[in-house]
């Protein structure tokens, strides 16, 4: 299955000229650049791309350096052997792209299982950011027999080479991607849509979402949360149909340091529904952060 081809699917990328190219830990990866002042890393969730992030990265640019990427076989960025679409594996791969283009992101913010990513970095010493904000972070398994039910059937169905062209023929259906927004509890605009359909309509894009579901194991890093001592605010969207609300508190019980940030009205997709809104709160705990620094440093 061949992924999505640049010169001919990206030619209506967003910030494509943010847009750039780069070699690390075996793959190729798409890379979006932008801003100046400190870095600050955008991680993304399963099945979206670096598009997810275009309104909010202009923004963020304004007072950021932002570093911004295509996960492991999504979007522009070539798939690795399979086992690497894990926690850990893309945890290792990432911190490989972060030395490779010598950035150490001081602010890191993960959507979904981006947020959990970003926790993974920062626990096995890959990044050592003073701020991660999780948007509607994936931080908990699946329960009751789903949790058992899940992985098993995720491998079967990407052990199937038909499946992710199945589930791509599907998608080219009038409705099928709306359906599949409107599920996350998000109201997003015809150029995200159409975004995301360039996306799930792509077999080997489908594949790698699959296969990072396989792989997506919570309970290692449930079990090490404990010992993380960047600063974690959880953003929780009231709308959230993909991800309860419920998760951040569960989260806090586990972290009580953790700060939670409640947004009404808003679903899974937040940062695509209202990115000022999302950028004004980034820059707020980051002007937070950067506050009681120079306070502990005085």
């Amino acid at each position: 299955m061949s992924g999505l081809v640049w010169s001919r699917d990206g030619t209506d990328w967003p910030n494509r000229h943010a847009s750039l190219f780069v070699e690390a830990a075996g793959i190729r990866w798409h890379v979006q650049r932008m801003g100046e002042g400190p870095s600050l890393l955008l991680i993304h969730g399963t099945g979206a791309a670096t598009h997810s992030w275009r309104g909010v990265l202009p923004l963020l640019a304004q007072h950021f350096s932002v570093v911004a990427l295509d996960l492991p076989g999504h979007g522009f960025t070539q798939t690795p052997p399979s086992h690497r679409l894990s926690l850990p594996g893309m945890a290792a791969d990432i911190g490989a792209l972060l030395r490779k283009l010598e950035v150490s992101p001081e602010i890191a913010v993960g959507h979904s299982a981006g947020a959990a990513i970003s926790a993974r970095m920062c626990l096995a010493g890959r990044m050592a950011p003073r701020l991660l904000i999780a948007l509607n972070g994936a931080f908990m398994p699946y329960g009751g027999i789903a949790n058992h039910l899940f992985s098993p059937l995720a491998n079967l169905l990407v052990m199937n080479s038909l499946v992710p062209r199945m589930f791509a023929w599907q998608a080219s259906h009038a409705g099928a991607v709306e359906r599949l927004i409107a599920n996350t509890g998000s109201t997003i605009d015809q150029q995200g849509i159409e975004l995301y359909r360039k996306l799930v309509r792509n077999p080997a894009h489908v594949a790698a979402a699959l296969r990072m579901m396989a792989n997506w194991k919570l309970e290692p890093l449930l079990h090490d949360l404990p010992r993380l001592t960047t600063a974690l605010v959880l953003v929780a969207a009231t709308h959230d149909r993909s991800i309860s609300p419920e998760v951040a508190r569960q989260v806090r019980e586990i972290l009580p340091v953790a700060e939670i940030e409640r947004l009404s009205g808003l679903g899974h997709l937040a940062h695509e529904e209202e990115p000022r809104r999302i950028a004004e709160l980034i820059l707020k705990y980051a002007r937070v952060c950067a506050a009681e620094q120079a306070a502990q440093e005085m």
